[in-house]
């Protein structure tokens, strides 16, 4: 079980990602940071008068970053890229996957506003589908971290190992879910209430939701068991057979695609373990990105407390 976070504001994603950067990049003179021209919007253009060529600007040309990163992990550097979701994923996908993970060369990678956090940039530079991409590269790290600090603890893990990781996660604030200083474990979930009847299990920034819809069923006198499964690669397999094998309904719910995702990951290890509990996938199914305001995008994507609420509901009473 975990504790909830009482100050429940957090701060930025991009202000922590760059806070943290600014610490380890005083801490280890080894991390260098790569920007795809929006150093100017992550704020990471901050830590050039500091760290002089540390910071490497590469334009719009994320192919040739991740390029310029396998280079510098070469030299025995430790970088970090940014840029949008699709853009570290879809576009650069081939230089990741030869000049980073097949030649086994470090680069951590953060993938900025994923699926409707996207918002007014619009469809193209919208993905649903980074996870699916990140996951099926050999050998590779995929996280979705929920707030601040476990994003933190993310960017500092990362580092300390070899190969290619990937961590997603919207630019703007999202509710706190974990108390500073929380400790994570990479390949286990966080198991955040424990239930009889139904398991949500959900990651990143919709977290938050998952929650939500947990405390509305239980008013329907529903028994919901709730858990963070922010490490998608290493994946939790022990967790979501032990606490879904005895569960009526199993339920994930993510801001991606619903193939090779969140629940893709959760099917896989029931269907290899013979558990016959039936799995309600939420997610975003046969749909492209759009323009738009991102709570407004939410919403018509369906990916709400309130579908939860009603797919357990109608499930549970046939």
């Amino acid at each position: 079980m975990w504790s909830r976070a009482k100050d429940t504001k957090d701060i930025e994603l991009r202000k922590c990602f760059v806070q943290t950067l600014d610490n380890m990049m005083t801490e280890n003179e080894k991390i260098v940071i790569f920007e795809a021209d929006l150093g100017g919007a992550s704020g990471t253009t901050n830590l050039k008068s500091k760290f002089g060529n540390r910071f490497i600007q590469a334009g719009i040309s994320e192919a040739n970053m991740i390029g310029m990163a396998a280079g510098m992990s070469i030299k025995g550097y430790i970088p970090f890229v940014h840029t949008f979701s699709p853009f570290t994923t879809r576009r650069a996908l081939d230089q990741i996957f030869i000049s980073g993970a097949y030649s086994k060369n470090t680069i951590n990678i953060y993938g900025s506003d994923p699926g409707f956090y996207a918002g007014a940039n619009g469809g193209t530079h919208s993905t649903y589908d980074d996870i699916s991409i990140m996951r099926n590269i050999p050998n590779t790290i995929v996280l979705a971290p929920a707030d601040s600090v476990c994003l933190e603890w993310c960017m500092r893990e990362v580092s300390t190992h070899h190969g290619i990781h990937y961590f997603r996660g919207n630019r703007k604030a999202n509710p706190k879910i974990y108390q500073d200083g929380s400790e994570f474990e990479l390949g286990k979930g966080i198991i955040h209430k424990k239930g009889t009847d139904v398991i949500i299990f959900s990651m990143g920034g919709i977290f938050i939701h998952a929650l939500e819809a947990a405390e509305e069923l239980e008013k329907e006198g529903v028994s919901v068991e709730v858990v963070d499964m922010f490490s998608i690669k290493p994946f939790d397999k022990e967790l979501v057979k032990n606490e879904t094998s005895e569960k009526k309904i199993a339920v994930t719910f993510e801001n991606h695609n619903v193939l090779g995702g969140l629940g893709s990951s959760v099917s896989e290890v029931l269907t290899d373990n013979g558990i016959c509990t039936k799995l309600i996938r939420i997610g975003v199914d046969e749909r492209f990105g759009q323009v738009g305001d991102p709570e407004l995008q939410r919403k018509d994507y369906d990916l709400t407390k309130e579908r939860i609420v009603r797919e357990v509901l109608k499930s549970l009473r046939g």
